[in-house]
């Protein structure tokens, strides 16, 4: 919301932010980024494990990846997805 105050007799131009709107969008954006860094971070422990990425095949595997199941980790910016 954009609003108007007079300053003498100029107007300025003020910016009203809606602190409630701002913080679940940054706890969003913390939550989002939570979840991608720790599921990176499984999806890197498994590759280390077999020896190999997801559908890569090659002579140095060590094991199939079969799946994944999900769960689910509470933050204090919210549930976060993972994916291991």
């Amino acid at each position: 919301m954009k609003a108007i105050k007079e300053n003498g007799k100029k107007k300025v131009p003020v910016i009203a932010v809606d602190e409630r709107e701002l913080r679940s969008h940054v706890s969003k954006v913390v939550r989002q980024s939570v979840e991608e860094t720790l599921n990176g971070l499984l999806d890197a422990e498994a590759d280390a494990l077999c020896q190999a990425r997801r559908y890569e095949r090659n002579a140095q595997r060590a094991s199939t990846r079969t799946g994944h199941y999900e769960r689910y980790l509470q933050t204090r910016v919210g549930t976060v997805q993972l994916k291991g």
